[in-house]
């Protein structure tokens, strides 16, 4: 099975805008980051653009998605609805910090939790009986853990870059310190469902029934598909990529 990398950055670009823009909405809940809303704010909408972008290259006819947006229970159109909603929160949240009157609470909330729809209507849409190794709920959690380490460590670095402007004695480090409590509470959901996840992908090569036999016509002694050798072969990639680097090191 082909990796299919534009439709792996478009999910983790999604995830990765949805989390910072629900770091920030956090922060503007208790107060905190004022100084990096703005500079969190514009890297969330050019990580959603950069996802929007890397879904078109894995579309063999981009024009054709379009047809799938006329049914409500289509995961493209799930997931439209929720982007538009999310942008639609995003452009409220920029008026607000443009007139500098800060983010009301019932924004900051709002925001919060439309992030954690978007990214769990997402990972919804690969669920399906069709493949058993990602019909599952610990696929959504994983995804919600990578968005809960994403956004709240890249909201950590931002606000750590930002000048103090008026209070220029203060460390970046003291100015980031609120920021810290959320990041590693994230990095550790993360850890968790992703370490979840990857057994449970791991155990899922017995979950494929075998119906006869499936063999390619030009090469009729080689099997169209193996799913335990699939699942062997990506293993490395699995463990050492999406544990280990994604999970482990943050």
């Amino acid at each position: 099975m082909e990796l299919q990398w534009p439709l792996i950055l478009f999910t983790v670009l999604v995830a990765w805008s949805a989390g910072l823009f629900g770091a920030q909405s956090l922060a503007a809940l208790r107060g905190d980051g004022g100084r990096a809303q703005m500079a969190s704010l514009v890297a969330s909408v050019v990580l959603l653009a950069a996802g929007g972008i890397a879904v078109f290259f894995h579309l063999q006819h981009w024009e054709r998605i379009f047809n799938g947006f006329g049914h409500l229970t289509s995961g493209i159109t799930q997931e439209l609805i929720a982007i538009v909603v999310v942008v639609a929160l995003m452009v409220v949240y920029f008026v607000f910090l443009r007139k500098g009157s800060g983010v009301p609470k019932w924004l900051a909330a709002l925001s919060l939790a439309m992030s954690v729809v978007l990214v769990a209507v997402m990972a919804h849409s690969y669920t399906m009986a069709a493949r058993p190794a990602w019909d599952s709920v610990l696929w959504i959690l994983a995804v919600l853990g990578e968005a809960c380490v994403l956004g709240p460590v890249s909201f950590l670095v931002i606000l750590a870059a930002v000048r103090p402007g008026d209070r220029p004695a203060m460390r970046a480090a003291d100015v980031a310190a609120p920021a810290g409590p959320p990041a590693l509470a994230g990095a550790l959901v993360n850890a968790v469902t992703a370490a979840a996840f990857a057994a449970f992908l791991q155990l899922s090569a017995g979950s494929f029934a075998t119906v006869g036999y499936y063999f390619d016509p030009t090469h009729p002694t080689k099997a169209m598909a193996d799913a335990a050798a699939t699942v062997a072969g990506q293993a490395p990639l699995l463990w050492a990529g999406a544990v280990a680097v994604g999970a482990l090191v943050p």
